[in-house]
């Protein structure tokens, strides 16, 4: 295993521990609100401290990009870590055990290492760049299965743009599968695309902390990952389509606009 693996990894168990200790006494959290429906824990906080602390123990010279404090060290660093310390906090609050911590390396601008662990389950899915991807060190792939209206999608997007809503851009593709879930935290999403738990992801205006180490997870694991064009402009836009190929491929082709 990657020694800067290994550095996410002890450093994503200790946030985890942070997150299941006060996941007994919700109670006593401090709840902010960032924005509408986007709320900050004194929880996320405390785990953003310890994953730095532990990164910058190993790598005083990386930076880190942070969804909490933002960015800590050098714009131009080599090496950045991105993290998202406790992704899917209005789970987390609601005591839904459905939220996860993501830590990704990039170096030059390229995901090298990514590691997703969900304290709740005690999952943790890994990946270095040409290595594969594991689940608890089990290598994984993901799904192969390749009818469309068996496909099984995850998603994230504004209510606006909610299919049950009037977006109609995406409705073909929603209403031509198996089904769709919202389930709140992006990073397991694509985790469990990475595994095959689902079969595709779907998700607009998303931060490079939702989607650097995911897309590295299903990447390695075999699957695509590309805008809503399908081009490589995701991270840029937030605006992402992920799958196994054949279930990418086709609702890449739902989205298109139809010609007449």
């Amino acid at each position: 295993m990657h020694p800067m693996l290994n550095i996410a990894i002890k450093a994503a168990r200790r946030a985890g521990t942070i997150i299941n200790r006060a996941s007994l006494d919700l109670e006593r959290i401090s709840v902010a609100r960032k924005g509408p429906r986007d709320y900050v824990t004194d929880v996320d906080r405390a785990a953003e401290e310890s994953i730095v602390e532990t990164l910058h123990a190993a790598y005083p010279d990386h930076a880190v990009l942070g969804e909490e404090f933002g960015l800590q060290g050098p714009e131009r660093a080599e090496y950045q870590w991105i993290i998202d310390p406790l992704d899917g906090t209005t789970n987390f609050i609601h005591g839904l055990p459905n939220y996860a911590v993501s830590i990704a390396l990039t170096q030059r601008g390229q995901v090298t290492q990514a590691v997703v662990y969900d304290p709740s389950r005690n999952e943790l899915f890994t990946a270095s760049r040409g290595s594969g991807t594991f689940l608890n060190d089990r290598r994984v792939r993901v799904s192969s299965r390749t009818r469309y209206n068996e496909a099984l999608l995850g998603a994230h997007w504004p209510r606006s743009t909610d299919p049950d809503a009037g977006g109609g851009r995406f409705r073909q593709m929603t209403e031509n599968c198996s089904g769709v879930r919202r389930l709140g935290s992006t990073v397991l999403d694509l985790a469990y695309v990475a595994v095959g738990r689902l079969d595709g992801f779907c998700g607009l205006k998303l931060k490079p902390w939702d989607l650097a180490a995911g897309s590295l997870l299903i990447q390695e694991a075999g699957g695509l990952v590309a805008d809503l064009d399908g081009e490589q402009g995701w991270m840029d836009s937030g605006n992402v389509l992920a799958g196994s190929p054949k279930i990418f491929t086709q609702m890449l082709a739902a989205l298109q606009p139809k010609q007449d």
